[in-house]
C-alpha cells in the first residue's frame, strides 16, 4: 500500500516548503492539497490557490507525486485548467495526479452568483467536464458545445509528460459518480460515507466503503473494464476512528483498508490549530520510521 499526506494550503511559504521536503524525505509516496477558494472553518483565513501552491512544491521536491484533492467545475473551466495542469506536469517532471470531483455547496459554488445545482446536475456537469478534459489532453484541436461548457477550437500545448495523459483520480461515493470513475478514472478516491446521517463508526464506515466498491466493480463490468486497472485511494477523515493516534492504530487501520482492496491511503498532516487533526506532528515521522518500511518490504 502506498501512503500519502494531505497538507492544507494555509501556512507561510517557507514553512510549507520545509514541511513538503520533510514529507518527501520520510519516504511518503504522494502529497496532496485541497482545491478551494475558501473552505469550511478556514473561510476568511489564509488559503493559497492549489495549482500555484503545488507548482511551488514541485520546484522544491524531486520524487514525491503531487495531487489535487480535488479540483471541481465549481470554479474551473476545462480549457485554462487543462493548460495549467499540463504546465504543472512539466514543472514536476511528470509527477502530477489530477484529483477531480463533482463539487458541492458552499462558497466555491456560489461565488459567481449562480443558483446552486442539484446533486444530479453536479454529476452531469462533472461528466461533461471529464469528457472535455480527456479530449483536450488527447486531440490537437477541440470544439465542444454542451450543457455546461462551450469550447471553440481549443489547443493545449505542449502535451503532458505523462503518457497517455495526466492520471485522473476521481472522487466518488454515489452510484452515478462511481460510474464516471469507472469510465474515466485511473484512480478512485473515497473518504467513506458521504451521507449526513452516516454511521461514522469503524464498522459503519467500512460497510459504506464495501458498498461503494461493489458499485464501482459493477460499473466496470457494465462497460467491460477490468476493475483492477483502477487504483483505490482512501482519504482518512470522515470516520470516528483516529488512525494517527499511534503507530499501532495506523498500522491496524491501514491493514484493514488494504484488505478491503485499497492501494493507497492519504492522511492529513497534523495541525495544532485544528481539532480534526490535532495529533502530535511527530506521528508523521513515527509512521515513516516504524510502519512504512513494513509496507515497502
Amino acid at each position: 500500500m502506498r501512503v500519502g499526506v494531505l497538507m492544507l494550503p494555509t501556512d507561510p511559504w517557507p514553512e510549507t516548503v520545509a514541511r513538503a521536503r520533510h514529507v518527501e524525505a520520510l519516504g511518503y509516496d504522494h502529497l496532496w492539497t485541497y482545491d478551494h477558494l475558501s473552505w469550511r472553518r478556514y473561510r476568511g483565513r489564509r488559503w493559497f490557490a492549489a495549482l500555484p501552491w503545488l507548482t511551488g512544491v514541485a520546484g522544491a521536491t524531486s520524487r514525491i507525486r503531487l495531487g489535487t484533492m480535488v479540483a471541481t467545475p465549481n470554479f474551473r473551466q476545462p480549457v485554462p485548467f487543462a493548460q495549467e495542469a499540463v504546465t504543472l506536469d512539466h514543472v514536476s517532471g511528470g509527477r502530477f495526479i489530477l484529483g477531480l470531483g463533482a463539487g458541492g455547496l458552499g462558497f466555491d459554488s456560489t461565488v459567481f452568483g449562480r443558483d446552486p445545482l442539484t446533486r444530479r446536475e453536479l454529476i452531469d456537469r462533472l461528466g461533461e467536464f471529464l469528457r472535455v478534459l480527456e479530449r483536450l489532453f488527447a486531440e490537437p484541436t477541440v470544439s465542444h458545445e454542451g450543457a455546461y461548457f462551450t469550447v471553440n477550437e481549443a489547443v493545449v500545448e505542449p502535451p503532458a509528460l505523462q503518457v497517455p495523459r495526466i492520471p485522473f483520480a476521481i472522487a466518488a461515493t454515489g452510484k452515478r459518480s462511481l460510474e464516471l470513475a469507472a469510465r474515466h478514472g485511473d484512480a478512485w478516491i473515497t473518504f467513506g460515507d458521504a451521507r449526513e446521517d452516516r454511521d461514522a463508526s469503524a464498522s459503519g464506515t467500512e460497510e459504506a466503503v464495501r458498498v461503494q466498491m461493489g458499485r464501482l466493480e459493477d460499473a466496470c463490468a457494465a462497460i467491460g473494464r477490468d476493475p483492477s486497472t483502477i487504483q483505490r485511494i482512501y482519504l482518512v477523515g470522515n470516520t470516528d476512528e483516529r488512525p494517527l493516534a499511534s503507530t499501532s492504530a495506523f498500522e491496524d487501520f491501514a491493514g484493514r483498508y488494504e484488505a478491503l482492496g485499497f492501494t493507497d491511503l492519504v492522511i492529513h498532516h497534523p495541525r495544532d490549530d485544528d481539532p480534526a487533526w490535532d495529533e502530535p506532528a511527530t506521528i508523521i515521522d513515527e509512521i515513516a520510521a516504524k510502519v512504512l518500511p513494513n509496507w515497502r518490504s
